[in-house]
Parts: C-alpha cells; structure tokens; sequence
C-alpha cells in the first residue's frame, strides 16, 4: 500500500488552490462540496472560477504564489502549470506540515486526490497510487453503474438508527451482525424501491424483535481454492466479511487471506509436511472452542474443504457438539490448477476417467494400488507428491505404464508464481531436481499432458523462471 486512505474533515477549514485554470476549478469543486472555506492563488481565473467569485464561495489572489499564502491552511493543492512553482508550493507546505497535493506530479505530493463515487453520505475513493489515472477512471465508471443512487437514502436511513441499535445491543459484535441481516434483506430491498418510510417501520420492527444476548456462534467451512483470489466463489466472499476469527492453512494465499475481514483474528494452523503449528484433532477442537465462545469462525482451508482436506472430519467434531456450520466448495487443485496449465483432466481422444490420489511417502514408500493406477486411458493426479516423486514415478513403470507415458509438475498454479515442468514418467523427476520446486505442487500423469504444449493459455508475471524449465523440458 503506497498511500492510506482516509477520510479528512474539511467542513469550514481554510484550505488553498494555487493556480486558476480548468483543472484548478475542478479541485476547488470538489473541497467546496466538502464544506470547505477555499482561497485561490492565482494571475488569472478561468471564468467557471469567476462565477463562485461572483457568488463569494472563494477567496480570490490575482497574484503569484508566495509562502505567506500558506498561513492558517489545512491543506493546500497545487495546480500550476510550472513544476518549479509546484515544487516551491509543496516544500512550502510541507515544512509548515500541511497536506499538499501537486496535480499529476506524485513525487511533490504527500496526499493524492482519488477518484470518487459519491453517494453521500455513502462516498467511494478508488486510487491506483498515482500509476494509472486511467484506470481509476474506468473502475469508477463501472461502479457508477452498479451502485444504485438509492443507496445515498440508504445510508442516510441507517444513519438515523444508529444510535437507537447501539443502546439496544451491548456487545459491539450484536450490532454488527443486525446491521448486516438488515442490510443484506429486506430492509436495502424497500429502500431501493423507493419506500423509506415502510422501510424505517421494518427495521424498527426488526429491533424490537431481536433480543439483546450473546450471538450464537457458527463455523463456516470455506475453500479457498488453489491461489488465485479471481477462483473464490460469491459466498465465500461473503462468508469471508463475516467472520469474527479465521483459521487457514498454509495453502491458503496471502492475496486471499487479505480478503478476509480486516478486524477478524487470524489464527495460522500450519498443515505443512511433518510441521503442523497446530495437530489436526487439536484445530477440531479450536472450531468447537471458538464457536462455543459465540463467534463466527471462518475455517479456511486450500483448495476444496472435502477432497484430501479433512474437512469431513472438521465438521463431524462440530456436529458431535451441535455447533452450527455452513460448507462452501471451493475450486479444488486438480481442476484449477490443470486447467490453468492448459491440461485438461479428460478428453475424449486421451483419457475417459480421471483420479485423484494423495502422494505421502510413509517410511519412504507410497501405499496406493499401483495396478489399478496404472491402466490405460486415463489421468491421475497426485496431491502432495514432490517429495515421493520419484519413488511414484518408478511404482507406475514396475506396474506396467510405460515409462514413455506424459507427465507434469505445477507448483503454485493458477498464480502469478506458477511454474510447470513436463516430461516422462522416466525424466521428470531429474526435470524436476534441475527446477528446484518447492511445495505446493500437483503432479498429472497420463496422455492428456500431451496436449499442455496447444492448449497453455496462462502466462504468469514472472516467466523467467519458467522458461528455463521449459527449455529443459525440450532438451529432454
């Protein structure tokens, strides 16, 4: 995060605009909107600016711009045309320390002007840093469409009842989840239609009939799915802004993780090889714990919660202590990540089933039926094999597939840190030492690893990396 966002207060404080053109005006546009008391520095004026002199909602300089102008301002934007003027305003203004903005110059500013929704008293800002105005624009131009102007009387309504929710609940975390029962159903739905008033009866109605006691807690048993946060489902997002605690895995990305609720605690569970922060009977119990205490636990786990990631046993611990749980899928490894390699698990020339095993080396060797593995015409996918590689390569050759037979190794698909290697049964897995790859990874066998070399479509940001490992791939 290079600035952090926030809200100032500038009704009826002092602020100043140095320069009197096109852009200029739009500036003191938008302070005048924020209540703000605004003088202008500039020799000239453009004639919008004249109109708000006309009508005295600006103070007016016909001068240049010297330091005295700075006197009891809290904040000042400069919009000159001349860097050097800019550059003498901003260190100026930040030697008195007041915010100052210098238009389309980042270097010169300690606070940058968003884009913004205004719905008030419902305001969005949307801020690329500085690096693409643009872009900031079109994302403000499609929020402007789906953000309904219904939704300024909808805050104003739930503005009015503020107060009365905060005497009626005594835990700060009953308020919040009344709000957001409210403002998820019918209460935004009348408001939308435009009756406020049957809207406020609602919601009165809806207070008096809530009680003021302890929430009771629930666990909610999410997939996070195999990296990428464009993979999550609609309600795990929404699941994900409600919770109270969260619990994850080491599976589970930073870039997801930062979606969860801000304030919610985060409690790591590990689950990583032979180095679990936390034993599995040990993280059921925690839910239980957790829930018990009232809160609404997210259980986050990597990929999908019910293949090869204990979820089943989560939530029969939860319901031996009939602790309410909700389960959402997530997108699990082998369909997200083949399909971002641009392997698909089936196909109708290559392979008619597919399956899915786990590849843990126990006492350095792997228990799966190998003759069963090793048929013909179809794809099987390894979870958590990169250290048994191979000893499972060499299990599938001694049990009749040929040696010949295609295979890859994804790490981190679906991300921008994804990296494949593909080979044979007999070269991938001194493919895979030259790589270097370090978990996670998900290993596919069979025919349809043919078709990686068409059908790749994902080119991930860093691909230095990759290539490499691909030019190793054709050597071999």
């Amino acid at each position: 995060m290079d600035f952090l966002p926030i809200f100032l207060n500038i009704k009826d404080k002092a602020c100043l605009v140095v320069g009197g053109d096109e852009v200029a005006t739009r500036k003191i546009m938008l302070l005048l909107q924020a209540g703000a008391q605004v003088s202008v520095v500039s020799p000239e004026l453009d004639p919008a600016l004249r109109d708000f002199l006309t009508q005295t909602k600006i103070v007016y300089y016909a001068e240049n711009f010297q330091p005295k102008h700075l006197q009891n301002m809290s904040l000042v934007i400069a919009a000159t045309s001349n860097r050097i003027i800019n550059q003498q305003i901003s260190t100026a203004a930040q030697h008195r320390q007041i915010p100052v903005n210098v238009v389309d110059d980042l270097d010169l500013c300690t606070f940058i002007m968003p884009a913004i929704v205004d719905r008030s008293p419902l305001v969005i800002a949307i801020s690329s840093g500085g690096h693409s105005p643009v872009l900031t624009r079109l994302l403000r131009a499609q929020l402007e469409t789906v953000i309904p102007a219904a939704y300024a009387r909808l805050a104003t309504i739930a503005g009015k009842f503020r107060q009365r929710v905060i005497q009626h609940f005594s835990q700060p975390k009953s308020r919040r989840i009344f709000w957001e029962k409210a403002l998820q159903g019918r209460f935004t739905e009348l408001v939308l239609a435009g009756k406020d008033e049957a809207a406020q009866e609602y919601l009165t109605q809806s207070l008096i009939q809530e009680a003021d006691e302890a929430p009771q807690g629930e666990v909610y048993l999410v997939g996070a799915g195999p990296g990428n946060p464009d993979l999550l489902t609609f309600r795990a997002m929404r699941l994900m802004q409600q919770a109270d605690v969260v619990v994850y895995d080491r599976l589970v990305s930073p870039a997801i993780l930062d979606m969860v609720r801000r304030d919610a605690t985060r409690i790591y569970a590990g689950k990583e090889r032979n180095c679990h922060t936390l034993e599995q009977e040990s993280i059921n119990q925690l839910l239980v714990r957790l829930a018990q205490e009232g809160k609404r636990v997210l259980r986050l786990k990597g990929g999908d919660p019910f293949i090869f990631g204990r979820g089943g046993e989560e939530i029969e611990t939860l319901a031996s202590h009939h602790i309410p749980f909700q389960v959402v899928p997530g997108i699990t490894a082998a369909s997200g990540v083949a399909a971002y390699a641009g392997i698909p698990l089936t196909h109708r020339d290559y392979a008619q089933s597919c399956i899915f095993v786990t590849g843990h080396l126990k006492n350095n060797d792997i228990d799966l039926d190998w003759t069963y593995l090793a048929r013909p015409n179809q794809t099987i996918v390894i979870y958590m094999g990169l250290l048994g590689l191979p000893a499972l390569c060499q299990k599938l050759i001694s049990h009749g597939m040929p040696s010949t037979t295609p295979a890859a190794i994804v790490q981190q698909g679906t991300t921008p840190k994804q990296k494949i290697v593909v080979g044979t049964l007999q070269t991938l897995p001194n493919l895979v030492a030259a790589a270097n790859l370090t978990p996670p990874t998900l290993i596919i066998v069979g025919e349809v690893v043919k078709l990686h070399n068409y059908l790749a479509w994902f080119s991930p940001a860093e691909e230095t990396s990759q290539a490499d490992i691909i030019a190793l791939n054709h050597k071999s």
